[in-house]
């Protein structure tokens, strides 16, 4: 750690003795929030790029469509669904897949292979040209009682949207705690101002300039901010991992991945230099400005 002759007894402040810890606090809930929105906004871009140009047909089975009774409602869906402007291919889902779309919600197939399950027709579309999704729907009606077709789109709008409030409430939490670490900065500045304000004297009549007693407040505050952001960083991953660790394979299938890009992780590393080097701007800020009012 960074360790600078000093004339003032700042180490032994206690004020100085609590900065790290509500520093490390400060960091440990950016690092959780800046990653909660990147993991966000990550599997935002995964759907959106698998889900982009995609409807999705599903045909439910009635009691009197079982087996083959199904499947033969399901091939002339297909058929209609080729023969539509802007359809540009379709894929029928086998039985063994849809139960692997069920797995993560009912376990294995043996929970459900007594149950009716939908036949599903994953459909790529040209985005390019209008399609008229009612009328699409009501003409597979006619020969599929019950079916409907979803338009990923708007369930992607509406994600978007919630992931974009994530992250504004993520830059919200950011900067407050960014405000509360320069707060604290300032009141622990002007308590070493208070507390050392003879030596000040002393400092100022054998001739230091304030920018002199400032550049020890001012790498104190570094150094602080730098035990305190990397304390708070190694807590929030330690609490990332443990949690990544916990959820296991729920989280490869029903929660986005807890994973991070090399820059991403350049960014979150970043971030107890980032507090030190606010913390020490912070500090000589105050006190060249508190300076410049004493007498």
């Amino acid at each position: 750690m960074i360790r600078r002759h000093s004339d003032l007894p700042l180490e032994r402040d206690s004020s100085s003795r609590f900065m790290p810890w509500i520093i490390a606090f400060m960091v440990f809930l950016a690092v959780l929030s800046l990653t909660s929105a990147m993991v966000l906004n990550s599997a935002v871009s995964r759907w959106t790029a698998g889900l982009t140009g995609t409807l999705t047909v599903q045909i439910i089975a009635s009691e009197e469509d079982r087996g083959a009774d199904l499947a033969a409602v399901t091939e002339k869906a297909a058929k209609v669904l080729q023969a539509t402007p802007g359809v540009e291919g379709i894929r029928i889902l086998s039985e063994r897949e849809v139960g692997a779309l069920l797995e993560p919600w009912l376990g294995t197939d043996e929970a459900f292979k007594d149950l009716p399950l939908p036949r599903l027709i994953d459909v790529t579309i040209d985005e390019t040209i209008e399609m008229d999704l009612e009328a699409l729907a009501a003409q597979l009606a006619e020969v599929a009682p019950g079916a409907t077709v979803d338009d990923h789109r708007k369930w992607l709008a509406d994600l978007i949207t919630l992931v974009r409030s994530v992250e504004l409430f993520s830059a919200g939490i950011v900067l407050l705690t960014a405000l509360i670490a320069i707060l604290t900065v300032i009141f622990a500045a002007r308590t070493g101002l208070a507390v050392h304000h003879h030596v000040i004297e002393l400092l100022h009549i054998i001739g230091a300039r304030d920018s002199y007693i400032a550049r020890q407040f001012q790498y104190h505050a570094l150094t602080l901010g730098l035990r305190g952001g990397i304390l708070g960083l190694g807590l929030a991953l330690v609490a990332l991992f443990a949690l990544s660790g916990v959820a296991g394979d729920v989280q490869s299938r029903v929660v986005p991945e807890l994973s991070l890009s090399a820059g991403q992780w350049v960014v979150l590393a970043g971030l107890p230099l980032i507090t030190a080097v606010i913390a020490m701007l912070t500090a000589r800020i105050t006190v060249l400005r508190t300076l410049a009012r004493m007498p």
